[in-house]
């Protein structure tokens, strides 16, 4: 074995070595106790105050304000520590994470989505999170980390998409295009930028076959100065909505679909709620 060999070998176990820890970190995450997969119910709120399944109280939404109807006995507690005793209003906003209420063991996520009030039931005891098996993957490959280039755009655009709940819209902030070749092909996506950073949604041969339908997102990594990056398809990862029937996410933009088989990342979870 030559000294080329020798660091190539330990080049691909370093690769492998980095992508287990991002694999298990994903895995982690998914099985909060309070997480996506903990997700036993989806709640769209209207005006006519109801009591939902296993949940304390009376829930309603009138014009962005969701309001709890609950005696102290109930023990319902609210975002900032107090006790709901009587009626209580909280005022979600559009699109940005939940709000955490908290009933026993039951993490109330209270959240808005396209002008609809909802609440998610978030249960540690939930059937499916202890048989969680985790995320199955394609088998992790170099060949799948290719060099791209970022082109920003002169100024930062708003794409908006639709969701796999129809009916919703998710507003995007596109801060540019990352161009690469794949398979030999040319490929352009849009770049999105949000609380976690650059990242595109895309969608490819495999979706809707091996992964999620709607779509996979994948973190930029490091940018240089002359725009130059690395997109390492290995690390396609699933929304939400690929782990859970109760996510609202985001659906890919027509422009983001690729036109060959990303055989990298992770796959559909089979059997999701």
């Amino acid at each position: 074995m030559t000294a080329t060999d020798i660091s190539t070998d330990l080049d691909r176990a370093a690769f492998a070595a980095e992508w287990e820890a991002w694999h298990a970190a994903r895995e982690e995450y998914f099985r909060a106790p309070h997480g996506w997969v903990a997700i036993t119910a989806l709640h769209w709120l209207a005006a006519d105050a109801v009591t939902l399944d296993g949940v304390p109280g009376r829930w309603s939404s009138v014009d962005g304000t969701v309001r709890i109807e609950a005696a102290a006995s109930d023990g319902i507690t609210l975002p900032d520590g107090s006790t709901a005793d009587g009626a209580a209003e909280l005022a979600p906003v559009e699109g940005a994470p939940g709000l955490a209420v908290r009933a026993g063991d039951l993490l109330l996520e209270v959240a808005r989505r396209t002008g609809h009030d909802i609440v998610r039931v978030h249960d540690p005891k939930a059937k499916q999170l202890t048989e969680f098996a985790g995320i199955p993957t394609f088998a992790p490959d170099p060949a799948w980390a290719v060099q791209a280039r970022l082109d920003r755009y002169d100024a930062a655009q708003t794409i908006t998409t639709g969701a796999v709940v129809d009916g919703l819209e998710h507003h995007h902030t596109a801060i540019g295009t990352v161009a690469f070749t794949l398979g030999g092909i040319d490929q352009s996506l849009i770049v999105f930028d949000g609380n976690h950073g650059a990242s595109i949604l895309f969608r490819d041969a495999t979706s809707g076959v091996t992964t999620y339908p709607g779509a996979r997102t994948l973190a930029l990594g490091p940018v240089a100065e002359d725009g130059t990056l690395t997109l390492d398809f290995n690390r396609a990862a699933n929304l939400p909505c690929g782990l859970t029937q109760f996510a609202t996410c985001p659906v890919a933009p027509a422009e983001n679909t690729l036109t060959v088989a990303v055989e990298a990342g992770e796959k559909w979870v089979a059997g999701r709620r």
